[in-house]
């Protein structure tokens, strides 16, 4: 058993409280829809919820992976799918007047195309309900299958993302063995393949025993293959003292992420949240997004990215 430091104050938050917030949570409950704010214990609820961004969890709360830093439960859903869940997201997102959404899911290899159709329904019936509003993608690998990347990018979303979670050399302890940082790398290169105006980000996990030279390489790898945006969090392990989760090894300071940052801009990322809090689909880096993509469908834009400059003009 691997005892794990003492939690530093600059992670401790504040229990939700907001009335959006409740209400959120209320309807989400209702309609039996998961999100990843909840099922990850993602501390940034209460940040996100009440400003009205939400991380939506389609396909159930049981993934067919088991990744060690993961709180989601695993196991087989044995092709199990709510069908009607494009219509319930769709109606929920529209009630809550949200600006911007991140769709997310369990790993389902269960499922004949891994559930890549049943995001680009539920992407599909967004934009059919408010075509104003931005949807991001976080999503499994597909084990890197064309044909299913393909699917989702056709439902135009507007950011797809895809989590390499860690750097190479750890990937084998931290994720399943069915995923992979190659090919992690190889989903975010083909999906810019497939469209190269598509924006495409990933987040990368600190704090589970990754050296300097590690995380240096993995940028370089994420900008050989045209990633766009990259977040840097704290790993916090989903429970204490349990065999199947991996213990925080170091809690890396508010400066070393602040570090990150300015190394990631340097190599020519668009954009990069960096800090203990930040998770792959912070409301920090969505707010930048939201920025980026409606003064480019303002404009019409023929250039592939607008400058931070054009943005902040």
């Amino acid at each position: 058993m691997t005892l794990q430091p003492r939690r530093p104050d600059w992670l401790k938050v504040k229990i939700p409280h907001s009335p959006n917030y409740i209400k959120m949570k209320s309807m989400f409950s209702e309609l039996n829809l998961a999100t990843v704010c909840q099922e990850a214990m993602c501390p940034n609820m209460e940040e996100c919820w009440s400003g009205g961004t939400a991380t939506v969890m389609l396909m159930g709360d049981t993934c067919t992976r088991a990744c060690r830093f993961c709180g989601v439960n695993t196991g087989n859903p044995k092709g199990i799918l709510d069908r009607d869940e494009p219509q319930k997201v769709g109606f929920a997102i529209s009630e809550m007047n949200l600006e911007y959404v991140v769709l997310t899911s369990v790993d389902r290899d269960d499922l004949a195309d891994q559930g890549a159709n049943h995001f680009a329904e539920t992407i599909e019936v967004i934009k059919k309900n408010n075509p104003k509003i931005i949807v991001e993608v976080l999503t499994p690998d597909f084990s890197a299958k064309a044909p299913l990347l393909k699917r989702v990018l056709d439902a135009k979303p507007d950011v797809f993302a895809h989590n390499i979670e860690t750097v190479e050399e750890l990937t084998p302890d931290v994720r399943d063995r069915r995923s992979g940082y190659r090919q992690s790398l190889k989903v975010l290169k083909t999906v810019k393949e497939l469209n190269p105006k598509q924006y495409t980000k990933t987040s990368i996990m600190l704090g589970l025993g990754e050296k300097d030279h590690q995380v240096e390489q993995a940028l370089r790898d994420l900008r050989e293959v045209g990633c766009d945006i990259v977040t840097f969090g704290q790993y916090l392990s989903p429970t204490k003292f349990h065999e199947r989760h991996l213990p925080v090894l170091e809690y890396i300071h508010p400066d070393k992420f602040e570090h990150w940052k300015k190394v990631a801009e340097e190599m020519g990322f668009l954009y990069v949240a960096s800090g203990p809090l930040v998770r792959s689909s912070y409301k920090a880096g969505e707010f930048f997004m939201k920025g980026v993509i409606e003064k480019q469908r303002s404009e019409n834009s023929s250039k592939v990215f607008p400058t931070i400059e054009d943005i902040i003009q």
